[in-house]
């Protein structure tokens, strides 16, 4: 994950028939992506909102 997803943790992933998802959309606010999914979903088809973040590995 790049360093631009991480300050992106809300993505809004597609649902496809052949049962795999896409990621259509990250934003920084559940608020900006539960709004954008709904416009989304306003042409047809399924879209979920999901935290998606990375957890840091440190090494030591």
């Amino acid at each position: 994950m790049t360093y631009r997803d991480q300050l992106r943790p809300w993505a809004i992933f597609q649902q496809l028939p052949s049962g795999q998802n896409n990621c259509v959309a990250r934003l920084k606010t559940r608020t900006d992506a539960d709004a954008y999914a709904s416009l989304l979903r306003q042409g047809g088809g399924k879209f979920e909102v999901a935290f998606d973040q990375v957890e840091q590995v440190t090494q030591g």
